[in-house]
Formats: C-alpha cells, sequence, structure tokens
C-alpha cells in the first residue's frame, strides 16, 4: 500500500509539473516543462532515484522487476507464435546519423568473416549497461565512477549481468499512429499525456515490469527524407516522463532512436532521459530498435501487448551489447 500511494504521489507531480506559457494572439504557446534547466534537474532525479531499492549491492536495478510471475505473463501473450524482429539491419555506409559504421569483412578463403562495430550512437540497435551513463561521478545505485569505469571495463554493472537474457511484457508506444502521422518530426516531445492518451487508443496499461518501446517513426523518416543528425534533432521523451516511469514501475525502456527529444530543453544537461532512466531509475535502455514491422504486425492484430525476449551477448565489463530483440505475438 506504501508503494502504491508513493507511486501515485510520483504521478500527481509530473501531471503537475509543467508551466503553461504567455498568450500569442489568444493562443497558449507549448507549455515549458520541468526541468528546464540543471537545478530542476537534480530535483527530478533525487526524487525518483531507485538507489538502494534493491539492497546497497544490487547490479541489476530495474530488472529486477521482471521476476518469474512476469515472465510467465509475458508467455502467455505468444497466442499466434509470430515473432517480429526489432532489429535494424547493421549500417556499413557513414551517414550523418553513423559516424561509426558496421564493418563486415570476409577472412582469407571467404568462409568466415570479421565484424567489426562501435555500436554506441545513433545508428546500431543495441542495449545500453548500467555502468554507460553517469551523473555528478556516480552511477546508478551511487557507486562512485572510480569503482566502476576503469580502463578494462565496467567492474559494476556490466551488460554480462544480464546474461540470462531478459523474457517480459513489451508495450509498443506508437506515438505517430496517435497523432495520424507517418512520423514525428524531429524535435517533437514526448509527454506523460501522449502516452496515457495511447494507453487508452490501444486498450493496453503498462504496469510493472514492463518494457515500453516508443515508435517515433525515425526509420521510416529515415527512408524518405534521408539521413539526418539524430544525435541534434529528434523525436522522443521529455524527461519529465521520469516521474510516471517510476510511477509505472517500467523495467525496460527504448525507441527508434535513443529514446529523448532533442534538443531537450533541459539547458545544462547533456542526455537527460538516458541519465534518469539509467543512473536514476537502473533501466537500461533499448536504442535505435526498428520498430517499424512491430508497428505494422501491432496494428494489423489490433495488438500492442507481446512477448519480449532480449539477449545481450554477455561481455564481462561492457558497457552494453548489440542485439537481435524479438517480439513475439
Amino acid at each position: 500500500m506504501t508503494r502504491s500511494r508513493s507511486a501515485r504521489a510520483i504521478a500527481g507531480t509530473c501531471l503537475a509539473a509543467f508551466i503553461v506559457g504567455p498568450t500569442l494572439g489568444g493562443q497558449t504557446t507549448a507549455p515549458s516543462r520541468v526541468p528546464r534547466n540543471a537545478d530542476e534537474f537534480d530535483a527530478l532525479f533525487q526524487q525518483v532515484k531507485n538507489w538502494g531499492r534493491w539492497g546497497p549491492n544490487d547490479q541489476l536495478g530495474a530488472a529486477n522487476l521482471v521476476t518469474e510471475a512476469k515472465r510467465r505473463q509475458a508467455a502467455g501473450l505468444a497466442k499466434t507464435g509470430l515473432t517480429v524482429s526489432l532489429a535494424h539491419n547493421p549500417l556499413t555506409e557513414s551517414a550523418e546519423d553513423n559516424a561509426s559504421p558496421f564493418e563486415h569483412t570476409m577472412n582469407r578463403g571467404f568462409t568466415t568473416d570479421t565484424y567489426r562495430v562501435s555500436y554506441h550512437g545513433y545508428a546500431h540497435s543495441h542495449l545500453d549497461a548500467l555502468c554507460h551513463i553517469l551523473y555528478k561521478d556516480q552511477t546508478y545505485n551511487g557507486y562512485a565512477r572510480a569503482d566502476v569505469n576503469t580502463e578494462k571495463g565496467c567492474a559494476k554493472l556490466s551488460i554480462d549481468n544480464l546474461k540470462q537474457g531478459i523474457v517480459t511484457r513489451g508495450v509498443l508506444l506508437d506515438i505517430p499512429r496517435l497523432k495520424g502521422v507517418p512520423y514525428l518530426e524531429p524535435g517533437t516531445a514526448v509527454y506523460q499525456e501522449d502516452v496515457e492518451a495511447w494507453e487508452k487508443q490501444a486498450a493496453v496499461k503498462v504496469g510493472p515490469g514492463d518494457a515500453v518501446l516508443l515508435r517515433t517513426g525515425r526509420w521510416a523518416r529515415r527512408e524518405k527524407t534521408g539521413p539526418w543528425a539524430v544525435g541534434q534533432s529528434a523525436a522522443g521523451f521529455h524527461a519529465s516522463i521520469a516521474t510516471w516511469l517510476r510511477a509505472r514501475d517500467v523495467a525496460f525502456a527504448g525507441s527508434d532512436a535513443a529514446s529523448e527529444v532533442m534538443p531537450s530543453g533541459v539547458a545544462g544537461v547533456n542526455l537527460p532521459v538516458h541519465t534518469l532512466m539509467i543512473t536514476a531509475l537502473g533501466i537500461n535502455i533499448l536504442d535505435n530498435q526498428d520498430l517499424e514491422g512491430l508497428a505494422e504486425i501491432a496494428a494489423r492484430l489490433k495488438r500492442w501487448e507481446f512477448e519480449l525476449v532480449i539477449n545481450p551477448v554477455p561481455v564481462i565489463g561492457g558497457t552494453g551489447s548489440p542485439l537481435n530483440t524479438l517480439a513475439i505475438f
């Protein structure tokens, strides 16, 4: 009961966390959302953080919310056996959104080959480990940078903690479909009310242990207009979504870009959504997922929940992993 009341309080705070802008010609401008600066960001960080929730030595963060019961629930969603890959095929050409192209080299004899990829960034489908983002020289759960991030890899919170894989309920948040457009334009922020409007339209509700996948239509737009500097201009969550994620006890989150709106609107803070999700909440982030096929299947089946299977490469000390995530209907 205490946790439920706390969750409601957090959600209520998020609903109130904006200031309506001035009127121009009788029309109200877009609201100015909190956090807007470093001080407001710090207050939000302290409000939502999960540090110590699963003990002082915790290595899993919000993945603790994926229980055996949650896995059984997720398995029950695989009703047809239809699988959909969420991995975008590796991009091998340099582009504005791909500074480090995937390299595929055939070895002598052409019966073996070598892959080389620097997967963090805005091109390759991957999962961020909890040691990937820090805030004020601390990682998730309050570990000091010097105790985690070393030249030999992450001594704590590395991707190999998820070696057993993740099986949970996935929920697609198809915001372009909600708004009746093929894709969101870069710079479009997604707020709590957008997500809750989608829940109502899609007849789903995000709950504890779920993985949420935000479709902005990034790959559809790229196919139509070409690549652009996604790291500077992208649709995605506004930082205020953190209170909703905490209230709903979301375990994993991701999108078809880097999950956060760019520019972020939070002055003086780099990657505020990543910092809130990974460092405060302990939520591993799925970046650059290709959600176009998933959106098509979900719309055809009129079902936006599914079993989600995430299997990172268990690199000891790794800050993340490329991966081929599967949705099973």
